[in-house]
């Protein structure tokens, strides 16, 4: 039986949790499929990169990645369970991103998402993102068009 999506607490991940991360995002056929040292990065210096986690008491139910460039940040991968969609749980990944950017003092945050995956794009607008931009042939397995989407902070 699905966790309730009060009893999950969203955090920052730690590198222990890369392994549950994976496996969660291998389950979810329309979420970035990064190698694992992809994910390792993201706790070595370098670019500014943030990934946050969706705790519940057993398990990761979903999980955002983000990369800063000054005062821009760029959502790179974002997974809910599909056990767990339609409880708000990319709501408040989202907006718990965005409180911590806003907090930094960004401006802009971009994402690219698949043409056909009509329930995100749905879902960042609903979430304020503006269609921004098409990258052409951007996606592969299969190839397809990105959409770009951006939101302004200030």
């Amino acid at each position: 039986m699905p966790e309730a999506s009060n009893s999950i607490v969203i955090r920052q991940a730690e590198q222990a949790d890369i392994s549950a991360v994976i496996a969660l995002e291998q389950q979810i056929p329309t979420a970035a499929h990064w190698q694992r040292e992809l994910y390792e990065a993201i706790f070595q210096p370098g670019p500014r990169r943030t990934l946050l986690v969706a705790q519940g008491p057993r398990a990761i139910h979903g999980f955002l990645v983000t990369r800063q460039v000054g005062s821009e940040w760029e959502i790179e991968n974002i997974a809910v369970d599909t056990s767990m969609r339609r409880q708000g749980l990319g709501g408040r990944l989202l907006n718990d991103f965005l409180a911590l950017a806003r907090s930094e003092r960004a401006e802009t945050v971009l994402l690219e998402v698949r043409e056909s995956n009509t329930g995100a794009r749905a879902f960042y607008q609903r979430m304020g993102f503006d269609q921004a931009g098409r990258r052409t042939a951007y996606f592969s397995d299969p190839a397809e068009d990105a959409i770009v989407y951006g939101l302004r902070l200030r």
